[in-house]
């Protein structure tokens, strides 16, 4: 017991560094806690010996953080509204106010899955004394450069130019730092970087003129656009990203479960990939709808926001072999700046789901 104490303290302020910044992932949201619980029903037949039987539904804890990670979820967080069809699983999703809130909840089994950045899954297969594994990739890039001078139109267009950001060392920073590096400016020479505590500071800065440029998360980049007609969107990160790395992309959030649940009930973990599968299509086809329950979830402020914002978070379901080069590519990037970001090493293969 007093190992395990130690590990999770350990491991706690260890997230704090990972986090650093003002956890990027959040939206502008001052509700942070929200439990919801869906009851899903099955539709999905699976056929045994020529009889034709349902699979067995089973209860999922999962935590998401406010913001993009959250956004795939939204289906999960409220399935009897939406298209209970479905959903075969039932769950219980919270959205957590900080990501260092996740690993000792994962390590306790408080909860089986979360949503965390693509970064943060590397440190808890590294330091979560059972591990996690990987299911799936849910969000690539959402990261954004706006401009207050109007003159910023190419990564080119930056030099000599400085750049406000929040999280030192974290995943932003480190995607930037790429990007600029791989388009031979020099971060801190050629373009300057100014850290901030948190988001809404950066959103204020710009707002106020203070700032001329600024990299922001969503919805936080779609809130400064809507409500500044003097900010203007400059350059996509996820873009740039692909423009300098064709091979594999700028992946933000990954889906993880902790690896005692995935090895006692496999059925349940089959089943939630069927089920997060239809809430990714459902983001992906029916903004409208994802943006009112995103609303009603705490998960970004009002509905024009979150109309205008969703489509720009990139949802996506990638598993298998294209989202382990896509991991392995990107932690291999950010392991090559900093280290201690994916934990201190990268992961083996038996970080990835394969059933």
């Amino acid at each position: 017991m007093k190992r395990i104490t130690l590990l999770l303290a350990i491991f706690v302020a260890l997230m704090i560094f990972v986090a650093c910044g003002g956890n990027n992932d959040n939206a502008p949201n001052n509700d942070t806690s929200n439990d919801t619980t869906t009851n899903g029903t099955v539709d999905n037949d699976v056929t045994t010996g020529g009889t034709i039987t349902a699979p067995e539904s089973h209860h999922i804890n999962m935590a998401v953080l406010p913001g993009p990670s959250a956004i795939g979820s939204l289906l999960l967080m409220d399935a009897a509204v939406v298209d209970n069809d479905a959903v075969i699983n039932t769950y219980n999703i919270q959205v957590l106010g900080s990501p260092e809130e996740v690993g000792p909840m994962l390590a306790q089994g408080l909860i089986d899955i979360a949503a965390v950045p693509t970064n943060m899954a590397s440190v808890l297969y590294n330091n979560l004394p059972d591990g996690v594994t990987v299911l799936a990739l849910s969000t690539m890039g959402v990261l954004h450069i706006l401009d207050t001078t109007g003159e910023i139109s190419s990564m080119e267009d930056l030099r000599g130019r400085t750049i406000h950001l929040s999280g030192m060392g974290a995943a932003p920073e480190l995607a930037l730092n790429y990007v600029l590096t791989m388009n031979n400016l020099e971060p801190n020479v050629d373009v300057y970087l100014e850290f901030h505590g948190e988001q809404p500071q950066i959103a204020a800065l710009l707002s106020q003129g203070v700032a001329e440029i600024a990299l922001l998360p969503e919805p936080f980049a779609t809130t400064v656009l809507m409500q500044n007609e003097h900010v203007s969107h400059a350059l996509d990160l996820t873009e740039e990203w692909g423009r300098v790395q064709p091979d594999y992309g700028l992946v933000m959030t990954a889906i993880v479960v902790r690896n005692a649940f995935l090895a006692e009930n496999p059925q349940a973990i089959e089943n939630f990939l069927n089920d997060f599968a239809h809430s990714i299509s459902f983001v992906q086809n029916n903004v409208d709808g994802a943006a009112a329950l995103a609303v009603e979830f705490g998960i970004i402020p009002n509905e024009n926001i979150a109309n205008q914002a969703i489509p720009r978070t990139n949802q996506v379901f990638i598993t298998g072999a294209d989202m382990e080069r896509y991991i392995m590519g990107y932690l291999t990037v950010l392991h090559g700046q900093l280290p201690q970001s994916v934990g201190g090493s990268l992961p083996s293969e038996n970080f990835f789901y394969r059933p």
